[in-house]
């Protein structure tokens, strides 16, 4: 096979990733911006505060100013530092979704991309996160949070899998070929 057969192939592979991503992206937005407009329109959370619906599941109205799981560098940033930093790092991030030939990695990177698009969405509309999934059981409450963060979440799991299957299979590459990094010609 040419290289620039090759090239080619791969050049439609990771187009037809980012087209593939980029929908997933508008998909998850759309649910987590729905799910939010629910809890903030429909069911009226801010006015209730929290609302039991398991034992171990609640509804509790949380206003994030902060960045993930609340950390308190909204202060130190301010709104629109947040904003920034989270618009440049999803340009980076969706730079890189251009360029992925990896259907897992690219996966993992829509993820990312669709909760902090959504969170972003929410800091214009609403000067802060809306969270408001809480999970607790005996006496351990877990961050309050959203559709957005469970797809970062999700998403940043999904992309140190594929980073460690990828060293293995490297590693794997090396050690088949007969050398190792201190034995490299």
């Amino acid at each position: 096979m040419s290289e620039s057969s090759t090239k080619t192939k791969s050049t439609a592979k990771s187009s037809n990733y980012f087209q593939k991503g980029l929908l997933a992206i508008l998909v998850l937005v759309a649910v987590d911006q729905l799910s939010k407009w629910w809890v903030l329109n429909i069911f009226d959370l801010p006015s209730k505060g929290s609302v039991e619906i398991l034992p171990f599941f609640s509804l509790s109205m949380v206003w994030n100013k902060g960045i993930s799981m609340g950390l308190p560098l909204g202060d130190a940033l301010g709104k629109w530092g947040i904003v920034i930093l989270t618009t440049a790092i999803s340009l980076w991030l969706l730079f890189w979704l251009r360029k992925s030939e990896r259907k897992f990695e690219a996966a993992s990177l829509a993820l990312i991309l669709s909760g902090a698009v959504g969170n972003l969405i929410d800091r214009f509309l609403h000067g802060a996160v809306v969270d408001f999934v809480h999970l607790h059981a005996f006496d351990y409450n877990f961050y309050v949070f959203n559709v957005a963060d469970s797809a970062i979440t999700v998403g940043v799991i999904m992309l140190l899998i594929d980073g460690l299957r990828d060293s293995r299979k490297s590693l794997k590459k090396t050690s088949k070929e007969g050398h190792l990094d201190g034995d490299r010609p």
